[in-house]
């Protein structure tokens, strides 16, 4: 309005106008710069690959719809592997010759740790998409995610076998960066529960069997429940192994596993099976008075018919980061850094996918146990148990 204002005293002079269009094309040539790194291959791609298609998609949207403050939205993406050596270098070129206002990733705790030291040097906002606690914990001046935590995920499950009798255990573990972190999280909840683990076994994401654990769990006395904490494609092995070698009682997963990918790799092993996962993937069948319902449901329709397949849990996450990124671009007025983390930091009674986040000083998270669910896989889909 205020060019337009100025055009019609271009009879008084035609550098006005010239000013207006000077401004125009600065703003045009200033791009809102997103830079991700993701592990849309390898053995976290089931997680990954959701992630990049949902932040491709809404960028898109956003863009189409104006962009924010004026200006166009440029999403830079690296695809990682699940290699945290590749995730911090990627990190690192994002910041210093991609020039982006902002990072988005990575996919697993082992890569947003690995970039977590040059986002932290940099002063780079970054926002993970990966659970395990020592990414928010303690707290990075830089650093923010938007999943439920490990030990929330350990806090949860525990509390569901507590109800159901069960003193017992077995745990087995990815031996990376989310299952070690899960792991430890689970020893500790179970100590603060009366909840004994009688066995504690560890695989590699990159196990084609782990036969030979699950056997020394089945051969373990008095073990009245199994949980496995890894993501990716590990815990649909450890599914498969579980029901090959008629183990009979309970298994649980974490919530590195809510995607329907999980299921379809574990097949018909994956009947009652018990995980925590947010609203997204029972959307459906959340209360009408969840204040998430609107919100997922909305989500989950946009998503699967963009794509023409079903949502889960991890693309949410990265639709949540953008929108939280993107609010707090306009709430900051622009892409100065320390504004905008600022403004991240100060996120209050955003409602989104993985639940109601209100970050702080000293929580750069924002999610409350009340965000997740518990849920178990019947005949090929979630059910909704609480």
């Amino acid at each position: 309005m205020g060019c337009l204002v100025r055009r019609r005293a271009f009879l008084f002079g035609v550098g006005t106008v010239w000013a207006c269009l000077a401004a125009g094309a600065a703003l045009a040539a200033d791009p809102i710069r997103i830079g991700s790194f993701l592990s849309v291959t390898g053995p976290a791609s089931f997680l990954g690959e959701p992630e990049k298609k949902a932040l491709e998609l809404y960028v898109e949207r956003a863009n189409r719809d104006g962009g924010v403050l004026g200006r166009r939205i440029e999403l830079v993406i690296y695809d990682d592997g699940g290699a945290g050596e590749k995730a911090a270098t990627f990190a690192k070129r994002l910041a210093d010759s991609d020039k982006v206002d902002v990072l988005i990733g990575g996919t697993t705790t082992g890569t947003t740790m690995a970039a977590v030291p040059m986002a932290e040097r940099a002063k780079v906002p970054l926002i993970s998409l990966a659970a395990g606690i020592p990414i928010v914990d303690p707290v990075k001046p830089w650093v923010f995610k938007v999943p439920h935590t490990d030990r929330m995920a350990a806090e949860k499950v525990i509390l569901d076998m507590k109800k159901r009798g069960i003193a017992k255990i077995a745990l087995i573990s990815e031996d990376a960066g989310f299952g070690k972190s899960g792991h430890d999280q689970t020893v500790a909840v179970a100590r603060e529960n009366g909840i004994e683990i009688v066995a504690d076994e560890v695989y590699s994401a990159k196990d084609p069997d782990v036969t030979a654990q699950l056997t020394k769990i089945k051969n373990s006395p008095g073990i009245q429940a199994v949980f496995n904490f890894g993501a990716g494609q590990g815990p649909a092995i450890v599914t498969r192994n579980y029901r090959q070698l008629g183990i009979a009682v309970p298994l649980y997963q974490s919530h590195g596993v809510a995607s329907k990918e999980y299921i379809r790799l574990a097949g018909d092993a994956a009947e009652g099976v018990r995980l925590p996962a947010a609203g997204l993937v029972v959307a459906t069948q959340l209360p009408a008075t969840d204040p998430q319902k609107p919100v997922v449901t909305a989500f989950r329709a946009e998503y699967e018919k963009a794509f023409k397949s079903e949502v889960s849990t991890f693309a949410g996450h990265s639709y949540d980061a953008l929108q939280i990124v993107l609010a707090a671009i306009n709430r900051a007025g622009g892409t100065d850094k320390a504004k905008l983390r600022d403004e991240i930091e100060k996120t209050s009674g955003y409602v989104g996918t993985a639940g109601m986040v209100s970050m702080s000083p000293t929580d750069h998270m924002g999610l409350s146990p009340s965000a997740f669910h518990m849920v178990e896989v019947r005949k090929g889909d979630w059910v909704l148990l609480d």
